[in-house]
């Protein structure tokens, strides 16, 4: 006695790939590539909070780090903290320090295309 053989079964045809998943990591790519320009075009500094202080006249900044890379602050004028400056003067479109004259410290800032001195008056520490 034999056994019966198996039925024949055609085979199935695959199932289409779906258009969805495909269109949506084009769209995430664009996103991602769209978050990165702007990055780039604003500047990564802005984006994590080590860009240039614009600060204005009256207003007192602590000013800390290496002297070809300082970070500028704004803090309340009363906080006693180390290194802390008033902002005399502010001097737009230019870095030329000497604008500041002798008696004043002075620094320049760029913040994106705005370049700019600030005239420091230290504060004395209480």
């Amino acid at each position: 006695m034999t056994t019966p053989s198996a039925p024949f079964t055609p085979e199935q045809p695959a199932a289409p790939a779906k258009k969805g998943g495909a269109l949506l990591k084009k769209v995430g790519g664009i996103v991602v590539a769209i978050v990165v320009a702007v990055a780039v075009k604003l500047g990564l500094p802005h984006l994590t909070g080590d860009a240039p202080v614009h600060a204005e006249a009256g207003e007192c900044v602590t000013v800390t780090g290496p002297d070809n890379d300082p970070k500028v602050d704004t803090v309340d004028c009363s906080s006693g903290k180390a290194d802390l400056f008033k902002v005399v003067k502010v001097i737009d479109n230019t870095f030329d320090l000497n604008k500041c004259g002798e008696e004043l410290s002075a620094l320049a800032q760029q913040l994106g295309s705005d370049k700019f001195v600030l005239c420091l008056d230290e504060v004395a520490a209480k």
